[in-house]
C-alpha cells in the first residue's frame, strides 16, 4: 500500500511560499487503479513526481508497504515504474531493441534465454508483439505510449506511475491505453496511478482523485463523482470546482472521506473474493478505512498483523509481509523474485553499443561526420604550397656589405612568407579540430537529457552513462585528429624538429579535439536544452581564433586573463614549439605572441579535458527532469 499523510510541496514565488500541494492525504492499496484528475495547474503532475521522489516533499510523510520513503529507504528502482509525458525511446531503434535495451539496463539476467523471455512477455502483455521489428519513428502515438509502458514493465514494478499517457490520442487509442493500464493493475498486485486531463472512461478506474489548487477535493469510486459534486455530467465537475475556494472543497472532503473509503473497501473485497483482483501475499493489503472498520479479509487472517510504523498503525491495519494467506481469497502466496540491477560495466557496455547503433542508423549524422572528416583536411591542404617553400639561410660569409644586406632582406622576407604559412596551416588544423570537437559533444547529453533522466530514475548509474559518452566521443576524436594529421602530412609534411616533431603535432591535434569535445560535453550536461548548449559551444569555438593570439597578438593584460581558457592557443603553441629550429624561427619572425614549452601546453590541455569531464559528471548527477 502507498499512503500519503499531509504531504505538501512548497515553492517560492515572488519571495512568498506557494503550496503546489497542500495537505494531501490518500491511500492506494496493492492492485489498485487510480486516476488523478483536475483543472490545469492543480498539481497533478507535481503529486505524481512527489510520489516518485522527483520532487522532495516540504512537509508530510509517504509510506510504501509500511516503509517510510524518506526516513527509512526510497523505492528500489525495480519497485517503481514512471511513464512520463515525453517519449523515452530512440527513433532509430526498433520496438524490440528498445525493450531489450531497457531490460539490460535495469534487470540482471542470468542467460540470454531469460532476457528473451522477459522481452517476449512484455511484448505480449502490452500488445506490441506484432510490432517488434518496427522502428520507433514510424509508430503511432498510441503505440509509442504502449512502448513507454513496456519499457517500464521489464523490471516488474509494483508501482506504476503514468503522466498524461493518453494525451493527444484519438478516443479509440485513449480507451485502449486505459484498458491496458486497468489490466496491468489486475496482475501481481500492481498499483497503477495515472494522471489525465480526460474525464472519459472513468468507469475503468477503481478510484478517482480530484485535485483543486493543490488540495484534495475528492477521492473515491468513479460512481460517486456526480453525486458528490451534484452534477449530471462529469464534464461539469471542473466548472463546479471553480465556484468554491479549494479550502472549502478540502474541508468538505475530509467530512465525507470515511464513507467513500468504505465504499472503495467493500468493492475491493468483492473483487478479491471473486478472483478478479489478485494481490501477492508479500504486499501490504491494509484497509483503506480507519481501525474501527474491519474488512472481511482481515477476519480471515490466521496470524496477528504487525504495524510497521506508528503512523501506519494509526490509519489502518496492515498485513504482515511474511504472512501467507489462503488462496481462496484471491491472494497469491508466492512473492515475485527480487530483481537485481546490472553491474556498472554491463550498463556501460549496453549504453555504448546502443550509442554506436543509433549513430550508424542516423544517416544525416553519418553524412555530416564523413563530410567533416574529408572536407576539413582538404581545406587545410589547399594552403600546402605556401608552407612547402624551403627556409632560406644567410651565408656563412656574411660581412655586412650592400649585397649581404640585400641577402638578409631576402631571408627576412622568406621567413615572413614561410612563417606565416606554417603558423596559419597549424592554426587552421587546430581551429577546425576545435570545431569538430564542438560538433562531437554540443548536443550529446542535452539532446537526450530527458531519456537519460528517465533511465537514471530506473537505475542507470551516471558513471556508466558518462563513461559510454567519453568512449564514444573519444573514438571520434582519435579518428578525426589522426586523419587530419596524416592527410595533411601527404601535402604538407610537418617540418621535423629535433625531438618527436610530427608525433608531437599529432598529440596536440588530439588534445585540442579532446579538450573542446570535453568542455562542450560539460556544457551539454549543464545546459537545460540542446539549443542553449549548441549556442554556447558555437560561441566558445568562435572566440578560439581571435583570443589565441595566433593572428594578432593580444594586449598583455588581456592575454594573461584569457589565455588559460583558450585551448587553441595551447595546441598551436605546442605544435610550433615542436618544429625544427629554422622553421620555428621563421614563425617567430611573424608573430608577437609568446610561446610555451611543449610539456606546459600538454599539461594545460590535459587540465581542460579533466575540467570538461568533471563538469559533465556534475551535470549528469544533477537532477534536471524539466
Amino acid at each position: 500500500m502507498l499512503e500519503l499523510k499531509d504531504v505538501c510541496f512548497t515553492i517560492k514565488k515572488e519571495g512568498e511560499p506557494l503550496n503546489l500541494l497542500d495537505k494531501i492525504s490518500i491511500k492506494v492499496p496493492a492492485g489498485h487503479f487510480m486516476a488523478i484528475v483536475g483543472p490545469s495547474g492543480c498539481g497533478k503532475t507535481t503529486l505524481l513526481k512527489t510520489i516518485a521522489g522527483l520532487n522532495e516533499e516540504s512537509e508530510g510523510d509517504l509510506y510504501w508497504n509500511g516503509k517510510h520513503l524518506v526516513h527509512e529507504a526510497d523505492f528500489e528502482p525495480s519497485e517503481i515504474g514512471y511513464v512520463p509525458q515525453f517519449s523515452i525511446a530512440y527513433d532509430q531503434l526498433t520496438v524490440d531493441e528498445s525493450i531489450e535495451s531497457a531490460t539490460q539496463l535495469r534487470v540482471k539476467t542470468s542467460s540470454a534465454a531469460e532476457l528473451d523471455h522477459r522481452i517476449d512477455s512484455v511484448l505480449l502483455e502490452t500488445g506490441l508483439d506484432q510490432l517488434a521489428d518496427r522502428q520507433v519513428k514510424v509508430l503511432s502515438g498510441g503505440q509509442k505510449r504502449r512502448l513507454g509502458l513496456a519499457m517500464e514493465l521489464v523490471s516488474g514494478p509494483r508501482m506504476l506511475l503514468c503522466d498524461e499517457v493518453t494525451s493527444g490520442l484519438d478516443p479509440r487509442s485513449e480507451r485502449d491505453i486505459v484498458r491496458l493500464l486497468h489490466q496491468l493493475s489486475r496482475t501481481d498486485g500492481r498499483s497503477v496511478i495515472s494522471v489525465t486531463h480526460s474525464l472519459a472512461h472513468l468507469e475503468l478506474y477503481d478510484s478517482i482523485l480530484v485535485l483543486h489548487e493543490g488540495k484534495v477535493a475528492y477521492h473515491g469510486p468513479p460512481q460517486g463523482l456526480n453525486h458528490y459534486f451534484s452534477v449530471d455530467d462529469t464534464e461539469e465537475i471542473y466548472p463546479k470546482l471553480a465556484k468554491q475556494p479549494s479550502d472549502k472543497w478540502q474541508s468538505s472532503w475530509l467530512k465525507h472521506r470515511q464513507a467513500f473509503y468504505q465504499k472503495l473497501e467493500t468493492r475491493r473485497e468483492k473483487l478479491i473474493d471473486d478472483g478478479v483482483l489478485k494481490v501477492p501475499a508479500h504486499a501490504d493489503v491494509g484497509s483503506l478505512t480507519n481501525d474501527t472498520i474491519t474488512s472481511k479479509r482481515d477476519e480471515t487472517k490466521t496470524k496477528k498483523q504487525k504495524p510497521v510504523s506508528r503512523s501506519m498503525a494509526e490509519t489502518g491495519p496492515l498485513s504482515d509481509p511474511d504472512e501467507e494467506t489462503s488462496t481462496d481469497t484471491g491472494i497469491i502466496s508466492e512473492a515475485p523474485e527480487a530483481v537485481e540491477t546490472p553491474s556498472i560495466f554491463k550498463q556501460f557496455s549496453v549504453l555504448l553499443n546502443r550509442r554506436w547503433k543509433i549513430f550508424f542508423r542516423d544517416r544525416g549524422q553519418v553524412i555530416l561526420q564523413v563530410a567533416i572528416l574529408l572536407g576539413f583536411p582538404i581545406l587545410v591542404s589547399l594552403f600546402n604550397e605556401r608552407g612547402n617553400v624551403n627556409v632560406v639561410h644567410l651565408s656563412d660569409s656574411f660581412q655586412g656589405s650592400m649585397a649581404d644586406i640585400q641577402e638578409k632582406s631576402r631571408v627576412f622576407l622568406s621567413d615572413l612568407k614561410i612563417g606565416s604559412a606554417i603558423s596559419g596551416i597549424i592554426m587552421f588544423q587546430v581551429v577546425l579540430l576545435a570545431l569538430m570537437g564542438s560538433n562531437n559533444s554540443a548536443r550529446e547529453i542535452a539532446g537526450e537529457r530527458l531519456i537519460f533522466e528517465k533511465e537514471k530514475f530506473g537505475g542507470v548509474r551516471p558513471l556508466a552513462y558518462l563513461a559510454s559518452k567519453i568512449t564514444f566521443i573519444g573514438t571520434l576524436v582519435l579518428i578525426q585528429s589522426i586523419w587530419m594529421a596524416v592527410f595533411v602530412q601527404q601535402f604538407w609534411p610537418f617540418p621535423e624538429g629535433p625531438h618527436a616533431g610530427f608525433l608531437d603535432h599529432i598529440l596536440f591535434l588530439i588534445l585540442i579535439n579532446a579538450a573542446m569535445s570535453s568542455i562542450c560535453l560539460g556544457i551539454s550536461a549543464l545546459m537545460r536544452t540542446s539549443e542553449q548548449s549548441s549556442l554556447l559551444s558555437i560561441y566558445l569555438v568562435g572566440f578560439q581564433l581571435p583570443l589565441s593570439g595566433a593572428v594578432l597578438a593580444l594586449p598583455d593584460k588581456l592575454a594573461e586573463i584569457t589565455r588559460p581558457f583558450i585551448a587553441s592557443y595551447w595546441s598551436w603553441s605546442g605544435s610550433i614549439e615542436s618544429l625544427g629550429p629554422s622553421h620555428k624561427n621563421a614563425v617567430k619572425a611573424v608573430i608577437e605572441t609568446d610561446l610555451n614549452p611543449v610539456l606546459t601546453c600538454q599539461y594545460v590541455l590535459a587540465i581542460h579535458i579533466i575540467i570538461g569531464i568533471v563538469a559533465a559528471y556534475i551535470g549528469i548527477k544533477r537532477h534536471s527532469w524539466d
